[in-house]
């Protein structure tokens, strides 16, 4: 069961550290919510982070971009930041953060999106596939697919949009192994937008703003046709 969602503390201009409790858990997320989002619903961008990092970097590297075009973006920590795990990290701690911002703000749930990085990318891409009703559609930055999400590729209902962004010179993951991640999805029946950009290695999207403007112009186009489906699983 979910409990109330509460704002804690600041963590920056315009940015909440907010507490979500899921029985007896309590799970931290950072929230950025444009002063243009009011009671028309709006896109919700869900970012996941890297490896050693929190919620707060990526949320603040959106910011920008969604006070500009009104969207809403939530960062969850990792239970353990040096990766995220299932069942612990999702897809059920997922759909309870996006249903803790739905009842506190307007949100379109057609047009929920998720973005990772590293391993978060990865993770990303895991989500939107056992998820591929309930979210829109997934932005990745140096992502690997992971190993046994095979039958889970075949078996998605729906095969939703996936944009790929990787650095030439990433030396954690190398870029060979986002094409064959790319390829396998592409073989599964999923369209695959792949950017590699040159001379980025595995950090750089956070001192160079060219990845934020391309992944939300692709999420942003991307919607449900219907209304959102979860579905649960049994671990």
């Amino acid at each position: 069961m979910m409990a109330l969602s509460l704002t804690s503390a600041a963590a920056g201009a315009g940015i909440t550290r907010e507490t979500l409790k899921i029985d007896r858990d309590s799970r931290t997320y950072y929230l950025f919510v444009p002063d243009s989002v009011g009671t028309e619903p709006a896109p919700l961008l869900i970012t996941l982070h890297g490896s050693g990092r929190d919620g707060r970097p990526l949320v603040d590297l959106f910011r920008g971009a969604a006070s500009k075009q009104r969207f809403i973006v939530a960062g969850p920590d990792a239970i353990d930041r040096r990766g995220w795990e299932l069942p612990a990290d999702g897809p059920a701690f997922l759909y309870f953060l996006v249903e803790a911002v739905k009842a506190k703000h307007a949100v379109d749930g057609r047009r929920v999106y998720l973005f990772g990085h590293s391993a978060g990318a990865s993770f990303a891409l895991t989500m939107g596939v056992m998820e591929s009703e309930y979210f829109a559609g997934v932005a990745a930055h140096a992502a690997a697919l992971q190993e046994d999400l095979g039958g889970q590729l075949r078996a998605a209902p729906r095969k939703l949009p996936i944009a790929m962004f990787h650095g030439t010179r990433d030396n954690v993951v190398p870029i060979a192994i986002a094409r064959q991640a790319r390829d396998a999805l592409i073989s599964a029946g999923f369209a695959v937008d792949f950017r590699e950009l040159p001379g980025y290695e595995h950090n750089t999207l956070y001192t160079r703003d060219s990845v934020v403007q391309p992944a939300w112009a692709f999420l942003k186009i991307q919607a449900l046709e219907g209304e959102p489906k979860y579905h649960v699983y049994n671990y």
